[in-house]
Protein backbone atom coordinates (compact mmCIF):
# COMPACT_ATOMS: atom_id res chain seq x y z
CA UNK A 1 0.00 0.00 0.00
CA UNK A 2 2.82 2.54 0.74
CA UNK A 3 4.48 1.51 -2.01
CA UNK A 4 1.97 1.98 -4.31
CA UNK A 5 1.04 5.67 -2.71
CA UNK A 6 5.08 6.30 -3.23
CA UNK A 7 4.68 5.45 -7.06
CA UNK A 8 1.81 7.39 -7.79
CA UNK A 9 3.69 10.09 -5.89
CA UNK A 10 6.81 10.36 -8.18
CA UNK A 11 4.86 9.25 -11.47
CA UNK A 12 2.01 12.11 -11.11
CA UNK A 13 2.24 14.57 -8.16
CA UNK A 14 6.06 14.97 -8.98
CA UNK A 15 5.01 16.97 -12.18
CA UNK A 16 3.40 19.46 -9.72
CA UNK A 17 6.87 20.56 -8.26
CA UNK A 18 8.40 20.80 -11.54
CA UNK A 19 5.14 23.18 -12.85
CA UNK A 20 6.18 25.74 -9.93
CA UNK A 21 10.15 25.55 -9.81
CA UNK A 22 9.62 26.38 -13.93
CA UNK A 23 6.66 29.30 -13.12
CA UNK A 24 9.22 30.75 -10.68
CA UNK A 25 12.53 30.51 -12.97
CA UNK A 26 10.27 32.12 -15.99
CA UNK A 27 8.73 35.18 -13.81
CA UNK A 28 11.46 36.00 -11.44
CA UNK A 29 14.64 34.84 -13.39
CA UNK A 30 13.90 36.20 -17.14
CA UNK A 31 14.28 39.85 -17.29
CA UNK A 32 11.76 42.50 -17.53
CA UNK A 33 13.03 43.43 -20.90
CA UNK A 34 13.39 39.96 -22.53
CA UNK A 35 9.95 38.14 -21.24
CA UNK A 36 7.74 38.90 -24.15
CA UNK A 37 10.09 37.30 -26.41
CA UNK A 38 11.20 34.19 -24.10
CA UNK A 39 7.43 33.45 -23.15
CA UNK A 40 6.85 33.94 -27.45
CA UNK A 41 9.24 31.15 -27.80
CA UNK A 42 8.28 28.72 -24.64
CA UNK A 43 4.92 28.84 -26.14
CA UNK A 44 5.98 28.01 -30.13
CA UNK A 45 7.91 25.45 -28.45
CA UNK A 46 5.32 23.98 -26.74
CA UNK A 47 2.98 23.98 -29.17
CA UNK A 48 5.08 22.76 -31.31
CA UNK A 49 6.09 19.89 -29.18
CA UNK A 50 2.66 19.07 -28.37
CA UNK A 51 1.57 19.26 -31.93
CA UNK A 52 4.24 16.62 -33.07
CA UNK A 53 3.36 14.34 -30.66
CA UNK A 54 -0.22 13.86 -31.70
CA UNK A 55 0.57 13.28 -35.26
CA UNK A 56 3.59 10.90 -34.27
CA UNK A 57 0.82 9.00 -31.81
CA UNK A 58 -1.62 8.85 -34.75
CA UNK A 59 0.90 7.60 -37.45
CA UNK A 60 3.38 5.09 -34.72
CA UNK A 61 2.53 3.28 -31.69
CA UNK A 62 4.27 0.47 -30.90
CA UNK A 63 1.74 -0.98 -29.01
CA UNK A 64 -1.94 -0.94 -28.84
CA UNK A 65 -2.03 -1.89 -25.14
CA UNK A 66 -0.32 -0.44 -21.80
CA UNK A 67 1.55 -2.04 -19.37
CA UNK A 68 -0.73 -2.76 -16.71
CA UNK A 69 -3.21 -3.86 -19.64
CA UNK A 70 -1.04 -6.14 -20.83
CA UNK A 71 0.22 -7.46 -17.23
CA UNK A 72 -3.45 -8.11 -16.13
CA UNK A 73 -3.16 -5.35 -13.19
CA UNK A 74 -4.01 -1.83 -12.34
CA UNK A 75 -2.29 1.07 -13.16
CA UNK A 76 -0.07 2.38 -10.63
CA UNK A 77 -1.07 5.96 -12.23
CA UNK A 78 -3.04 8.27 -13.94
CA UNK A 79 -3.23 8.21 -17.58
CA UNK A 80 -5.51 8.31 -20.49
CA UNK A 81 -7.23 6.49 -22.38
CA UNK A 82 -5.26 5.96 -25.21
CA UNK A 83 -2.08 3.05 -26.12
CA UNK A 84 0.57 5.86 -24.46
CA UNK A 85 3.17 6.78 -27.35
CA UNK A 86 4.36 9.56 -26.74
CA UNK A 87 4.04 10.18 -22.65
CA UNK A 88 2.29 13.39 -22.54
CA UNK A 89 3.58 13.60 -18.73
CA UNK A 90 7.85 13.01 -20.37
CA UNK A 91 6.92 15.81 -22.74
CA UNK A 92 5.06 18.10 -20.18
CA UNK A 93 8.19 17.95 -17.74
CA UNK A 94 10.61 17.66 -20.67
CA UNK A 95 9.73 21.07 -22.35
CA UNK A 96 9.32 23.16 -19.16
CA UNK A 97 12.74 21.78 -18.36
CA UNK A 98 13.82 22.61 -21.26
CA UNK A 99 12.18 26.11 -21.18
CA UNK A 100 13.89 26.56 -17.96
CA UNK A 101 16.97 25.68 -19.13
CA UNK A 102 17.31 27.50 -22.82
CA UNK A 103 15.81 30.68 -20.65
CA UNK A 104 17.33 31.22 -17.73
CA UNK A 105 20.31 28.99 -17.42
CA UNK A 106 20.62 28.50 -14.28
CA UNK A 107 22.23 25.10 -13.36
CA UNK A 108 20.80 24.88 -9.64
CA UNK A 109 17.06 24.93 -11.46
CA UNK A 110 17.90 23.14 -14.76
CA UNK A 111 19.79 20.08 -12.54
CA UNK A 112 16.59 20.05 -10.21
CA UNK A 113 13.91 20.10 -13.15
CA UNK A 114 16.40 17.15 -15.03
CA UNK A 115 16.08 15.24 -11.26
CA UNK A 116 12.13 15.98 -11.69
CA UNK A 117 11.88 14.84 -15.54
CA UNK A 118 14.11 11.51 -14.88
CA UNK A 119 12.02 11.16 -11.51
CA UNK A 120 8.32 11.41 -13.54
CA UNK A 121 9.80 9.58 -15.66
CA UNK A 122 10.73 6.57 -14.10
CA UNK A 123 7.57 6.88 -11.89
CA UNK A 124 5.81 6.14 -14.94
CA UNK A 125 7.66 2.97 -16.11
CA UNK A 126 7.20 1.64 -12.89
CA UNK A 127 3.54 2.41 -12.27
CA UNK A 128 3.45 0.09 -15.55
CA UNK A 129 1.54 3.32 -17.27
CA UNK A 130 4.41 3.44 -19.88
CA UNK A 131 6.95 2.13 -21.51
CA UNK A 132 10.48 3.43 -21.43
CA UNK A 133 9.92 3.64 -25.36
CA UNK A 134 6.99 6.04 -24.67
CA UNK A 135 8.99 8.13 -22.08
CA UNK A 136 11.86 7.98 -24.82
CA UNK A 137 9.62 9.35 -27.29
CA UNK A 138 8.18 12.06 -25.54
CA UNK A 139 11.43 13.66 -23.93
CA UNK A 140 12.80 13.05 -27.86
CA UNK A 141 9.62 15.26 -29.25
CA UNK A 142 9.68 17.90 -26.33
CA UNK A 143 13.20 18.53 -27.87
CA UNK A 144 12.33 19.13 -31.06
CA UNK A 145 9.98 21.70 -29.95
CA UNK A 146 13.15 23.38 -28.18
CA UNK A 147 14.52 24.25 -31.84
CA UNK A 148 12.51 27.38 -31.55
CA UNK A 149 15.10 28.68 -28.67
CA UNK A 150 17.80 28.27 -30.98
CA UNK A 151 16.07 31.86 -31.98
CA UNK A 152 17.59 33.00 -28.66
CA UNK A 153 20.29 36.05 -28.84
CA UNK A 154 23.47 34.15 -27.74
CA UNK A 155 25.83 36.01 -25.86
CA UNK A 156 28.99 37.40 -27.30
CA UNK A 157 31.90 38.44 -25.68
CA UNK A 158 30.15 38.28 -22.03
CA UNK A 159 27.87 40.52 -22.30
CA UNK A 160 24.74 41.12 -24.70
CA UNK A 161 24.82 43.82 -26.80
CA UNK A 162 29.45 43.55 -26.25
CA UNK A 163 30.19 41.66 -29.86
CA UNK A 164 32.85 40.61 -28.99
CA UNK A 165 34.89 43.82 -28.61
CA UNK A 166 37.86 44.55 -26.56
CA UNK A 167 37.82 45.72 -23.15
CA UNK A 168 40.78 47.94 -23.27
CA UNK A 169 40.17 51.33 -22.94
CA UNK A 170 42.13 53.92 -24.54
CA UNK A 171 44.07 51.46 -26.00
CA UNK A 172 45.10 52.33 -30.09
CA UNK A 173 47.64 50.10 -30.73
CA UNK A 174 47.95 48.59 -34.16
CA UNK A 175 50.10 45.51 -35.77
CA UNK A 176 52.19 46.14 -38.59
CA UNK A 177 51.60 43.64 -41.19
Amino acid sequence: MAEDIIIRLIADAAVIPAVFVAGYALIFKIPKGQRYKAYCRILMAGLTAYLVAKIVSVIYQPALQRPFEVLGVEPGASYLNNPGFPSDHALFVAAIALAVWCEVKSKAIGMLLAALVILVSIGRVVALVHTPLDIIGGVAIAMLGAVWYIQKPQEVGGKRGDHGKSNTRGSSRHTAV
